[in-house]
């Protein structure tokens, strides 16, 4: 029997833009090494794999791989996730999604054509002594640089920076993290920040719209902005917008999506 796969992209309306994510729909639980071929397989920053719960009211357990390693928090491919539910019609348009993760429960809802992911904040501390290879890698004059369980941010002074960094990707792979988000306030309306995500060191050079990355901009920039929602660009090649709401320990990543490609795994 088949596996039916979904390509979708998250975080824009429109195809060929935003961040790409297989999303793997399982009849029962695969092992790691299983999901670990498949991702490598489709070669997309992110696959996401479903498994629906006994009770349909508890909803779906939720693993995300990289082509390289298990990660334990995605947001993009919780996007297309959530879409492909309600776009297949596995879920009503008025049922929220309720996934068991890594991260714990995350849900989704479809309000007006927008997805809203309920999210853990992830807010910055001081980062500490920084690494040199970081800085060199990156090749920016920092304003701020902060660390949380998953990542550096790494605050520059304007968008023009973010735009035009270039990092050192062999270098930036050697810093012990998942990933480096460059950050600053936006000049190009109607955004309030700009952002780009780099994690070589988790296979994945640059990532093109990080819902992850915005669990710790949102509270970053929600605080120095005194806005509790603020609207959000990531300047990769592909781009992609989000809106992110922040809300003491929790952030809602608002976003759309549109499915690109459906088909079936043979190989199982």
């Amino acid at each position: 029997m088949s596996l039916e796969m979904f390509q979708v992209d998250a975080f824009t309306d429109r195809a060929f833009a935003g961040n790409p994510a297989a999303v793997c729909l399982l009849p029962e639980p695969r092992d790691a090494e299983f999901l670990q071929r498949v991702a490598l397989e489709m070669n997309l920053s992110e696959t996401a794999f479903l498994v629906r719960r006994p009770r349909a009211e508890d909803g779906y357990d939720l693993r995300w791989f990289t082509p390289k390693v298990e990660i334990q928090l995605c947001g993009h491919a919780t996007l297309a996730s959530a879409h492909v539910l309600w776009e297949s019609g596995r879920l009503a348009a008025a049922e929220p999604a309720r996934f068991h993760t890594a991260s714990g429960l995350l849900t989704c809802e479809n309000k007006d054509r927008w997805i809203h992911m309920d999210f853990p904040a992830k807010p910055i501390e001081p980062a500490g002594e920084v690494p040199a290879e970081l800085i060199a890698a990156l090749g920016l004059e920092p304003v701020t640089v902060g660390r949380n369980v998953f990542d550096y941010l790494v605050e520059v002074a304007s968008e023009a920076e973010v735009r035009a960094a270039s990092p050192d990707h062999g270098l930036l792979k050697t810093v012990p993290v998942r990933g480096v988000i460059v950050t600053a306030r936006a000049t190009t309306a109607p955004y309030d920040i700009v952002s780009r995500f780099f994690a070589p060191g988790s296979g994945i050079d640059e990532d093109p719209v990080t819902g992850s990355a915005h669990c710790c901009l949102g509270p970053f920039w929600s605080a120095r902005l005194g806005k509790d929602e603020i609207l959000a660009y990531q300047a990769s090649a592909r781009g992609g917008s989000l809106r992110v709401r922040t809300n003491g320990d929790r952030v809602a990543l608002i976003g759309q999506a549109v499915t690109v490609l459906r088909g079936s795994l043979l190989a199982r």
